[in-house]
């Protein structure tokens, strides 16, 4: 431990938490206190450790570090030359150019749990690797395991003590995705943070539950994901639940000449059918839903907020038609990297300020206000409704 001879105080040591907080012990009072002697200030240890240095605990609970570079090992925290004055920080503002580690920089999330769909590619691996790089315990929801372990190991290249683990789960099939949440619940862990990032853009299809691909994949899966775990969310309040839309959302309707939310809108025949128009619908389900979601489940302590990722992001969406490829390749040069198009997500996941503030819509982590359709509880209670029908009657169980 550091003596401070320097302040005229050997018989007292510097110390740190795990969290960077630093304290004082005084052997021959055989006290510590927070206040240093001298000032009487409180004093935490500023930004990350250095490049090549790990924190560790021993046997006794004690933290030490190690550091890699030099091959050695100290209970002296290496930031301790830095030291700042405790003083209240704001929240530091970002925009479309902040990249997902930005956001977390300096936070250790080692004592939470995150679930993310589709994380195996694109905006969901970046937001899976932002998250398991600062400690979290990930686990990717996907349909390709032999994809998700690839996304395993790239992430685990860059940290080994990553955790990160993969687990079935096609919301494609609403069987499958009852057998997902069962299995996630035999685990017996908490869950703070659910992301639901997966998305479908393709040639008509339906799905083995007799609805049309996209809608299924991006909101009805997700409907039944959410209520299948919903009692898990609750017992590990507080947690918070972030769907990924877009700003497509806007460029579309649900509803039939009465007014009411309309399935052959959602789910339409092949002659009917047009990819983009379908996941336009879909993404606006996926706000309406984050709404009413966080309308039932925030006195609950669980909260819930919409986010769209970036403009034109170059991601498989693309592939579905080739006017989409085409438009794609020209904007790709002037939209957001990966890692800039999961900031959005991991902001409204871990931010402090956003803690019990949900029902919102997300862009370049800043709230903005969504169509005027997505803002219509009506409508969104309308959605609820027979997104419960829907699972109900074509085999899937609520939660």
């Amino acid at each position: 431990m550091a003596a401070l001879k320097y302040a005229g105080m050997d018989d007292t040591d510097k110390r740190s938490t795990k969290d960077g907080w630093v304290y004082f012990a005084n052997h021959d009072e055989m006290k510590t206190q927070w206040e240093h002697p001298k000032t009487g200030k409180k004093k935490r240890c500023a930004g990350d450790l250095p490049y090549g240095w790990e924190q560790e605990t021993d046997e006794k609970g004690q933290v030490f570090y190690v550091d890699h570079i030099n091959k050695r090992t100290t209970y002296f925290d290496p930031r301790q030359a830095f030291t700042v004055e405790d003083v209240v920080l704001k929240p530091k503002r970002y925009d479309g150019n902040t990249a997902a580690l930005e956001i977390l920089q300096g936070r250790d999330l080692s004592d939470k749990v995150i679930l993310i769909t589709g994380g195996n590619s694109g905006i969901g691996f970046e937001t899976a690797k932002t998250f398991a790089l600062h400690g979290a315990q990930v686990i990717l929801a996907c349909r390709n395991l032999s994809k998700a372990r690839k996304a395993i190991d790239l992430i685990q290249q860059e940290w080994h003590k990553a955790r990160v683990e993969a687990m079935m789960c096609d919301l494609a099939s609403l069987r499958g995705v009852r057998e997902f949440t069962e299995a996630f619940k035999a685990k017996s862990i908490p869950l703070h943070v659910l992301v639901c990032n997966a998305v479908c853009t393709q040639p008509w299809r339906l799905t083995e539950d007799g609805l049309e691909s996209t809608f299924q994949i991006c909101h009805l899966g997700h409907f039944l994901l959410v209520q299948g775990l919903q009692e898990v969310l609750r017992r590990s309040a507080p947690a918070r639940v972030v769907v990924v839309s877009s700003e497509s959302h806007r460029f579309t309707d649900l509803v039939d000449s009465c007014g009411k939310v309309d399935l052959e809108l959602l789910s339409p025949a092949r002659s009917s059918y047009w990819s983009m128009l379908a996941y336009n619908r879909a993404k606006l389900c996926n706000v309406l839903f984050s709404a009413e979601l966080h309308r039932r489940l925030s006195p609950h302590g669980v909260s819930c907020n919409a986010v769209h990722p970036g403009n034109m992001m170059y991601t498989a969406i693309h592939r579905s038609w080739w006017l989409m490829t085409l438009l794609f390749t020209l904007a790709r040069p002037f939209t957001k990297s990966m890692q800039q198009g999961a900031a959005t997500t991991v902001y409204c996941a871990a931010a402090p300020e956003l803690e019990g503030i949900g029902g919102m819509y997300f862009n370049n982590c800043f709230r903005c206000l969504p169509s005027p359709q997505a803002q219509d509880q009506c409508l969104a209670s309308g959605l609820w409704e027979l997104s419960e029908r829907l699972v109900s009657e074509r085999g899937g169980q609520q939660g």
